[in-house]
């Protein structure tokens, strides 16, 4: 990677609905990061995302309709793949991740010492607390992908994160689009990519309401973990017929 004062840097701020805290998501992370180009990746938003982003001077991706959070994410991986940028970050456009926290995110990555950092709420630094069914969830996803990976892990769900030029390719060229942060980390260290987690403050929504309910929560849990176990058993049955 180029020194840090040379590297080209990118944050990936996928947006559904959130005219409301977008603006103020692009104004922190320029003041916290001048060196930070940014895109939101609007997915598909039917209020004005796209033009209170531009209006704050971001570049914006306009998706022709909802995707997701993986395909958002992914739009932003391809654009700075195509792009030639050696840092991405993603940093949610509903003003929970704290741009301040952007240094010591990417410390680990600019130091050679990662490919991908993780933001993580449970690590230390700060108090956060999810409502129980999420934080049912969260624990849970952590136990099982450490032992999966292992390697001690606290967030699995968390979407703050800093990837090298390494990362970017791999998820501009295979990203999951339902609920990806607990996939891909799985898929990074099978892919021998260095993961590290950081410890972050994060908060709660700017404005509006998560789409993740009790209900909902229960179901990303089953869902992911299904999904989960049926790519290792398709691994494990491949390699034996290796």
């Amino acid at each position: 990677m180029p020194t840090p004062a040379r590297v080209r840097r990118l944050a990936i701020v996928p947006a559904f609905n959130e005219a409301a805290c977008v603006g103020g998501v692009v104004e922190e992370i320029r003041s916290a990061d001048p060196d930070f180009e940014i895109l939101v990746v609007d997915d598909g938003s039917t209020d004005g995302t796209a033009e209170v982003a531009r209006a704050h001077g971001a570049h914006v991706v306009r998706l022709p309709f909802n995707l997701g959070i993986g395909g958002a994410v992914q739009t932003g991986y391809r654009f700075a793949l195509k792009h030639g940028f050696d840092l991405a970050v993603q940093v949610d456009g509903d003003g929970q991740h704290d741009a301040r926290e952007l240094s010591a995110l990417l410390a680990p990555v600019l130091a050679g010492e990662a490919d991908l950092a993780v933001g993580s709420r449970f690590a230390g630094a700060g108090d956060y607390r999810p409502p129980l069914a999420r934080g049912l969830g969260i624990r849970l996803f952590a136990r099982t992908i450490s032992l999966i990976v292992g390697q001690r892990l606290t967030d699995t769900t968390s979407g703050f994160r800093a990837a090298n030029t390494r990362a970017i390719a791999l998820f501009a060229e295979d990203y999951p689009h339902d609920y990806p942060e607990v996939e891909t980390t799985v898929m990074v260290v099978k892919e021998r990519l260095r993961l590290v987690e950081v410890p972050v403050r994060m908060r709660e929504r700017a404005a509006g309401r998560s789409s993740i309910t009790a209900g909902r929560s229960v179901y990303y849990m089953a869902k992911v973990l299904v999904a989960l176990f049926v790519g290792l058993f398709r691994t494990q049955a491949t390699a034996g017929r290796a």
